[in-house]
């Protein structure tokens, strides 16, 4: 494309009110070769000045650059002095905690969005370093802070970055304070001109030992006989992990060396997500190695967990989403004190939970996709899990995910598994067996154009295969189900990648488990094919 005389404009006042002199320079350089005729860069300007970025399924992100369509100081400053200005309009006055990954610019996008809030008259308490995620939200809903905001862009691609937020109670923001806090923020403003103060304060060691102490009492089994290998992927969560672990019993724990110490640019993977094909390769690998009997994987904020296991074949793989959250929330109710309890999951999640929950006489519920609906499914949640690897087994200290905490628990469920000869795929066996064979996959294809996506989603609406029930969640969610006998497919756009995600479910009822698992894997495999060929 070439230079507008608007698209100019705009860029030379956001050049101007950029109180960072790396972005002004950086943006000046973009913008003086789109004066000189590059259309190259003309596009890079209009993409980076497309913004502003909105809250999605978990808060802002986008890639580290400068420009309202990127993540930097001044989008930071303006999207902080958004949130103070909604807080007070709504009568809040408090505490706030910031923290933050180890990303390009997290440390000093933290100190920004502190700065601000001290400004703006809150007590802000900063996290001592890089931390997990979950310590935020324990910290936000432990000490009834009014609000937390953690830097972080979880396990998007390394040039990314994001800000995450959470309110009172310790959730995420949900409808209508997302749209709310986004007219608060486009009401802000230059970014040189917010007020800023250093008066911020540290959040003491002892206040991150809180958390730890309470990750370490989860396991309700005597079993601690595991040897353990983990990967935090070149995120925060390694250190925290370990000593997590370590106080809960659990001392034989190897780390992938080469991904151990966080690195933003996570060199030894393509995308530092536990799903992405390829990127367990080196857990998986020492597990062998060592000989391990459980193998975990946390995302680089460590809010998600991924488990490894040694299947019926010797070989090592890793676990789909839905069968750790099965498995996890199989044994929290098992072993959980709250009358009537409530577990729940998402529309595109296993139905396999909600056949356990009914043998235990518990309440279940389905959200929409998100841990932000999935900890307001109702009074007496123990338990929650999506299919994207997140887990949350203590709703009452972490209302959200949290890869740390789950990692325990999955620990001692391995750990008590082994003490009676058994393991986790013997387990998965005996929830088929007493429930029906749940098979999931997922087809999810990755756009550079995102108007792709939004047209192949028309397309389906307009024209839904025959063969099955179809079903639109509009205007609730950007989300279609079909449904036919014993097999189920959700369509959805990704809230936090340029994806689009078909979610597939085949459930075999079993008389024997060889026959049935091949059944199914045949059923899923023509599913696949078939939704793979919808999607093109």
């Amino acid at each position: 494309m070439t230079l507008t005389p608007a698209l100019r404009d705009a860029t030379f006042r956001w050049i101007a009110d950029d109180p960072s002199p790396g972005t002004r320079a950086e943006l000046q350089g973009v913008l003086a070769r789109a004066m000189g005729g590059d259309p190259a860069a003309a596009d890079d300007l209009a993409d980076r000045m497309a913004g502003p970025l909105t809250f999605g399924t978990a808060g802002l992100r986008g890639p580290v650059r400068a420009g309202s369509n990127g993540m930097n100081r001044a989008v930071v400053v303006r999207t902080t002095a958004g949130l103070a200005a909604w807080l007070k309009a709504n009568g809040h006055s408090g505490t706030v905690f910031v923290g933050r990954d180890a990303r390009h610019g997290s440390e000093e996008f933290c100190t920004a969005a502190a700065s601000v809030l001290a400004a703006a008259g809150f007590t802000v308490r900063v996290l001592p370093g890089p931390l997990p995620t979950p310590v935020l939200a324990f910290l936000v809903r432990g000490h009834d802070a009014v609000a937390g905001v953690q830097i972080t862009a979880s396990h998007n691609p390394p040039a990314d970055n994001g800000y995450k937020l959470y309110l009172a109670g310790g959730g995420q923001i949900v409808p209508p304070a997302d749209r709310e806090i986004e007219a608060a923020i486009a009401a802000v403003p230059a970014a040189v001109s917010v007020p800023t103060s250093d008066g911020y304060l540290p959040v003491a060691d002892a206040e991150v030992d809180e958390y730890l102490e309470r990750v370490a009492s989860l396991p309700r089994g005597t079993s601690r006989d595991l040897r353990v290998v983990l990967t935090p992927m070149h995120g925060v969560g390694g250190q925290t992990a370990v000593e997590a672990l370590r106080r809960a019993g659990f001392t034989d724990v190897r780390v992938v060396r080469d991904q151990a110490v966080p690195d933003p640019d996570f060199p030894t993977v393509a995308f530092p997500n536990p799903e992405e094909p390829g990127a367990a390769d080196r857990l998986l690998a020492l597990a062998e190695a060592e000989d391990a009997d459980l193998a975990i994987a946390l995302d680089p904020d460590a809010d998600r967990c991924a488990l490894g296991v040694r299947d019926r074949d010797g070989r090592w793989r890793m676990l789909r989403g839905d069968e750790t959250g099965v498995l996890l929330g199989s044994l929290v109710l098992s072993t959980v004190d709250t009358p009537d309890p409530l577990v729940a999951t998402t529309i595109v999640s296993s139905s396999l939970l909600k056949s356990i929950a009914a043998a235990h006489g518990a309440r279940y519920a389905e959200t929409l996709t998100g841990f932000k609906w999935l900890v307001r499914a109702g009074e007496g949640l123990v338990f929650a899990y999506e299919e994207a690897l997140g887990n949350c087994v203590d709703p009452r200290y972490v209302n959200d995910k949290d890869g740390i905490s789950a990692a325990v628990v999955a620990c001692d469920l391995a750990a008590g598994l082994k003490a009676t000869g058994r393991t986790l795929p013997d387990a998965l066996d005996r929830l088929a067996v007493d429930h029906g064979l749940h098979l999931t996959d997922q087809v999810s294809l990755r756009f550079t154009d995102l108007s792709r996506i939004g047209a192949l989603m028309a397309k389906l609406r307009r024209d839904p295969p025959g063969g099955f029930a179809f079903e639109d969640l509009l205007p609730d969610a950007d989300v279609v189900r079909l449904t036919a006998e014993g097999v189920r497919v959700v369509v959805r756009p990704s809230g936090t990648e340029p994806k689009l995600k078909a979610y597939l479910e085949v459930v075999e009822p079993v008389d024997d488990l060889a026959t049935a698992r091949a059944r199914a894997a045949e059923r899923l495999g023509a599913l696949r094919a078939q939704v793979a060929e919808l999607l093109r």
